[in-house]
């Protein structure tokens, strides 16, 4: 666990909390990657869905109508062809029992810690894909794809407490988007899949979806590897286990006698209070808590990215791509996603959250609004009588498109993942963590389900509504949202205390306690 240092030793040194000492192990280094790799199986669902939804194998086995408007342009409107709630029911049945997942999850962890959920999703999800690659109807394909998202809702909600417990506060940042890393690198995997097995004529899909079984045994196969993190097997009553595991974690240079007395009495502070953290959260004390659990995977999802990720190879085909030029399309945003990922776990812990949160909004809201302005004058007018988009344009599309997910890469993309991981104190933090995932699939859920349906009636008007909900977000961020950079989390509580809106609501008598027992 990134421990702790005295919250007042925080508010002393401006929120960074006493240093530990030590340096970046072997052992955390290791242990961290294994964790980490819980994210490639969510991205290689999210890349391998939107690709199989609009291979010609796959739509005439399955759903032959939507087939039959993709070779009939002129009689189709462009925006539309894609319109069938089954078909989008494939993709979106995954998010909806990966929320109800997380929920379970969230309370699981407490009893079993991080390891063994981290453990359990790994295996739901080979199952899952094993199911899928051999399914005859679409009921088969339904139940494979919600197995698929109870292994989801598990790997997403331990892993990253899992990397935010076991790095080191100074570089939790870099440690913590990694899960990211691992997510954009497995939709890579996913894309490029596509590309090939879209050449495979009748069962290419097959190869596809079985193949999501290669990242899910890497995920288990990790999971038997690494160890509990230290806090986790404090809360469980296994200090003298806490102990050697944070003294391997750190090394010898580090003071880990220190940080190990500061995360027992964070973990006794919170049993001493421990009331139920779902209902802790509704307390004054903790309001802002509760509001970051709700914005920060709200505003998520409302960029709009899990939509145009999962279906980019259906947006490229209805500005006038082939399949298969829709697929490399896809592949070439993939490598995009992947090298911002990379670049903000350099950047995170230097720059900071909160100014990297507002330029990729604000370079996020330019790009929408330039995709909308081209999709208005080149598609739109003339969807109806299925003209196609010109080729340049088409190809501004895929720029801009590029250009929005190096925006969202450097920003939303990891921070979703990082900032309410290290915010929680840890009393309500499986639950908070818990609750967010939850939320951001709910919306993922809703926004899979509808996307192709406000596409057809929403046409270009899509992306500058996934426009303004970004200026709303940035705009909360930037009133709202305290820099949390190499801030120890047992300290966290102390940049709360000192931001602007946000002090009224900790300065109460049980959270005035917590803080000042460290």
């Amino acid at each position: 666990m990134a421990g702790g240092g005295s919250a007042a030793a925080a508010a002393e040194g401006g929120g960074h909390g006493r240093d530990y000492g030590g340096g970046v192990t072997v052992p955390v280094v290791v242990t961290c990657l294994m964790a980490a790799s819980c994210g490639l199986i969510f991205g290689y669902d999210i890349g391998i869905s939107g690709g199989v939804t609009q291979m010609e194998s796959f739509l005439t086995k399955f759903f032959p109508e939507v087939s039959s408007r993709t070779k009939d342009n002129a009689k189709h409107d462009a925006y539309c062809k894609y319109d069938d709630q089954l078909l989008t029911a494939f993709t979106s049945s995954l998010y909806i029992t990966a929320m109800l997942s997380s929920l379970v999850a969230g309370r699981v962890t407490r009893t079993v810690g991080r390891q063994a959920v981290m453990l359990t999703g790994g295996v739901l999800f080979l199952v899952g894909s094993a199911i899928n690659a051999g399914a005859v109807n679409i009921a088969m394909l339904i139940i494979g794809r919600m197995l698929l998202g109870l292994g989801v809702g598990f790997t997403t909600q331990a892993a990253p407490l899992y990397l935010a417990e076991t790095s080191p506060a100074r570089w939790r940042g870099a440690f913590t988007t990694a899960y990211h890393i691992f997510l954009v690198l497995g939709s890579l995997t996913a894309t490029v899949t596509n590309y090939f097995t879209n050449r495979i004529p009748g069962w290419g899909w097959r190869v596809s979806l079985g193949l999501a079984a290669v990242p899910a045994t890497i995920v288990v196969l990790g999971a038997l590897l690494v160890p509990d993190t230290p806090s986790s097997l404090v809360m469980r009553g296994e200090a003298d286990s806490a102990r050697a595991s944070l003294q391997r974690l750190r090394g010898p240079g580090a003071d880990t006698e220190a940080e190990f007395k500061d995360i027992v009495r964070a973990v006794e502070e919170a049993r001493r209070n421990d009331e139920g953290a779902y209902a802790r959260l509704r307390g004054r004390g903790y309001r802002h808590y509760l509001v970051m659990v709700v914005a920060i995977p709200s505003f998520f999802d409302l960029t709009g990215v899990i939509v145009m990720a999962v279906f980019s190879p259906v947006l490229f085909r209805t500005v006038g791509f082939s399949s298969q030029k829709a697929v490399l399309g896809s592949v070439i945003v993939s490598l995009v996603n992947l090298a911002s990922a990379s670049l903000n776990s350099v950047v995170i812990d230097r720059a900071g959250r909160r100014f990297l949160f507002l330029a990729g909004g604000a370079a996020m809201i330019i790009c929408q609004l330039a995709m909308t302005w081209i999709l208005a004058d080149h598609l739109g007018k003339h969807a109806g009588a299925g003209a196609a988009m010109p080729r340049g344009y088409a190809l501004a599309v895929l720029v801009l498109m590029c250009l929005y997910t190096f925006s969202f890469g450097m920003s939303w993309g990891p921070l979703k993942w990082v900032v309410p991981s290290e915010i929680y104190p840890v009393d309500i933090r499986s639950a908070g963590q818990a609750l967010t995932v939850s939320i951001a699939l709910a919306l993922s859920f809703a926004q899979t389900q509808v996307f192709v349906t406000l596409l057809c009636a929403m046409k270009y008007g899509i992306f500058l509504f996934y426009a303004g909900w970004v200026l709303v977000m940035t705009a909360f961020v930037a009133a709202f949202l305290p820099e949390t950079k190499g801030v120890p989390l047992e300290a966290m509580r102390s940049v709360w205390a000192r931001h602007w809106y946000w002090r009224r609501f900790v300065g109460d008598a049980k959270q005035e306690a917590q803080v000042n027992c460290l």
